[in-house]
């Protein structure tokens, strides 16, 4: 039982971050038809936000006396800034140009953004102590101790998740959201503005990739400019298993890529471990084949089938 909770608990957390990254990706996706591969690249400037240029050249930096009340709100508007940016200058630009195009657009403003973060900070890893005592375990039951983060990454991933819910189904712009997603141009045509619509998805998109931001890097304490692209790569197959337009199917995708990562780590032989993420890939591969369209569909494409 204590070790039935213990991998229960590593998936949960595991399958947070995925569940997160892919609602941002899953949110754009939904309003503009647009795979953000940039996302990955929000993630790692919203972790790289945490420190200032002039302490880059630091091997290790400690930052986490910032008080939260201070730290969190700075990040989130750092992100959300550069988010916003992205879309008057890239995204904007090309919102009647073909999916292709936006994709395109989107691997060369990541690519920008990357060597943008090269040149300010260096290429070097570093090494940061955030928020270190929350990776201090405690007892949960007789024989299983956890992280204090690991259940701080599953309640926050819980909470953003309910407040997602509340602000699509209870508030104005929210149901405006939600009837662009299901059908753009007649959403235009009813009266909706576009633009701020769009801006509204981009910024919320901004606010969950600089969740995960704080939340990876407290929990791994390592600073990387390619850290957000492996969180990207599975958040995005997280968007597909679970259904492309659909967010309940991001959420669920992202924590079912989690959960097989987790049970392959634990159960595979020690010496095919190294090749988890291959296993993973070939799962997604057998899930594809037998739904093409993924686990959860959306109305609006239920309703072009």
């Amino acid at each position: 039982m204590a070790f039935t909770l213990q991998v229960i608990i590593d998936a949960l957390s595991l399958g947070s971050f995925y569940a997160v990254a892919a609602l941002g990706i899953g949110l754009l996706f939904g309003v503009l038809k647009l795979i953000n591969f940039a996302h990955g690249d929000f993630i790692t400037i919203g972790a790289y936000a945490l420190i200032v240029p002039s302490a880059a050249a630091q091997a290790t930096l400690y930052i986490g006396d910032f008080h939260p009340l201070m730290l969190i709100p700075s990040i989130i508007g750092i992100v959300v800034v550069i988010a916003l940016i992205s879309e008057f200058t890239v995204f904007r630009p090309l919102r009647n140009a073909s999916p292709a195009t936006l994709m395109i657009g989107s691997f060369a403003l990541g690519f920008i953004l990357q060597n943008l973060v090269i040149m300010i900070y260096g290429g070097r890893p570093k090494a940061v102590g955030l928020w270190s005592d929350l990776n201090l375990g405690i007892q949960l039951a007789e024989g299983v101790q956890v992280p204090q983060l690991q259940l701080i990454i599953i309640g926050t991933t819980l909470a953003l998740m309910l407040l997602l819910v509340l602000f699509l189904t209870r508030t104005k712009y929210g149901i405006y959201m939600r009837a662009a997603a299901e059908d753009f141009r007649m959403a235009r045509m009813l009266g909706i503005k576009a633009n701020r619509v769009i801006m509204l998805a981009v910024a919320i998109s901004g606010m969950l990739a600089a969740a995960v931001s704080m939340l990876f890097v407290t929990q791994t304490g390592i600073l990387d400019f390619r850290m957000g692209i492996p969180l990207m790569l599975f958040a995005f197959i997280a968007t597909v298993i679970g259904g492309m337009g659909s967010l309940v199917g991001a959420v669920v995708g992202g924590f079912a890529v989690g959960a097989v990562s987790i049970l392959l780590q634990t159960f595979l032989p020690s010496e095919l471990r190294v090749f988890r993420d291959v296993f993973v890939f070939a799962i997604v591969i057998v899930i594809l084949l037998a739904r093409p369209q993924g686990l959860l569909v959306s109305r609006a494409a239920k309703e072009r089938v």
